[in-house]
């Protein structure tokens, strides 16, 4: 009787084809999306193009000028009043996020981790404001930061915009979907309810807190309403307000062009820093 060694079974795998892209089974929504892409983009170019282009061109440029200058956007940078201006503005916004993220997370964890009585009634309650327009409650929030003597003030222009419910709406729901073993466990080994947060809750919300630290340095950059009531002079006038003041002055369109080109700037470097994060929060959000 003779004994022969098995050879090993190796699977055959079938060659892979190669994807297809997206867009050729999808020619038409592909087309679509080139042109709204190109009517978005358009106005930006145009922006820019006036901006760096020299003295006495066209208003709408035709086509792609034959040289291009720096020379507005430095005299746009060297303006002392511009610059003040950006100051404020970067003050107004980077503050208000920290203190935002900072509170709406801590209400966000409460709302959906946390038993007291009355949680609902005061959740919706508070997330109902939302269908309420600024514009409604303008008047008696001048009026009571006037009286507290806050008007002309950084302080008068950052707190009346921190109560933000959409902020504590979107941190609720996706605490939402932490798992309760991981607080339950934690209260086992004796944390604390600021160690909970601090060491559990923060560093699991870190895509939730980027998308929102983005849209909340959005909504204060492109702030106008309420700087322009409150802020009443140039040592607390934002960028939004300042701008509109040029208007007014006999400046040439590619200097204007050039103050709006360089305000839009913080913007698209908050987006290119944050994008990792953003695209995170989707893809969480989806799988869960």
């Amino acid at each position: 009787m003779t004994i022969t060694a098995s050879r090993p079974v190796t699977e055959v795998k079938a060659p892979q084809r190669p994807r297809r892209p997206w867009w050729r089974g999808n020619w038409p929504l592909a087309a679509l999306l080139a042109v709204l892409s190109v009517l978005t983009v358009s106005p930006f170019v145009a922006m820019f193009i006036v901006a760096l282009s020299p003295a006495g061109r066209p208003t709408v440029p035709t086509r792609w000028p034959e040289s291009l200058t720096l020379d507005n956007i430095t005299a746009v940078l060297s303006s002392s009043g511009f610059v003040g201006w950006t100051v404020n503005s970067l003050i107004y916004a980077f503050v208000s996020v920290v203190i935002i993220l900072l509170t709406s997370s801590m209400a966000g964890y409460a709302f959906a981790k946390k038993r007291f009585p009355g949680r609902e009634a005061m959740f919706w309650t508070f997330l109902a404001t939302m269908m309420v327009p600024f514009q409604a409650t303008l008047i008696p929030t001048f009026v009571l930061v006037n009286s507290l003597d806050g008007v002309d003030t950084f302080w008068g222009l950052i707190v009346p915009t921190l109560a933000n419910s959409q902020a504590v709406f979107l941190m609720r729901q996706f605490i939402l979907g932490l798992p309760d073993e991981l607080f339950d466990a934690a209260k086992v080994d004796g944390a604390s309810e600021w160690r909970v947060y601090w060491t559990i809750v923060l560093p699991l919300t870190k895509p939730i807190l980027a998308t929102l630290g983005v849209f909340v340095f959005l909504w204060h950059w492109n702030d106008f309403l309420w700087p322009l009531v409150v802020g009443q002079s140039d040592a607390t006038r934002t960028l939004t307000v300042g701008l509109t003041t040029l208007r007014t002055e006999e400046l040439q369109l590619s200097v204007l062009m050039a103050s709006t080109a360089v305000s839009v700037v913080p913007c698209l470097l908050v987006f290119f820093l944050l994008q990792r994060y953003l695209v995170n929060s989707i893809a969480m959000t989806g799988l869960k």
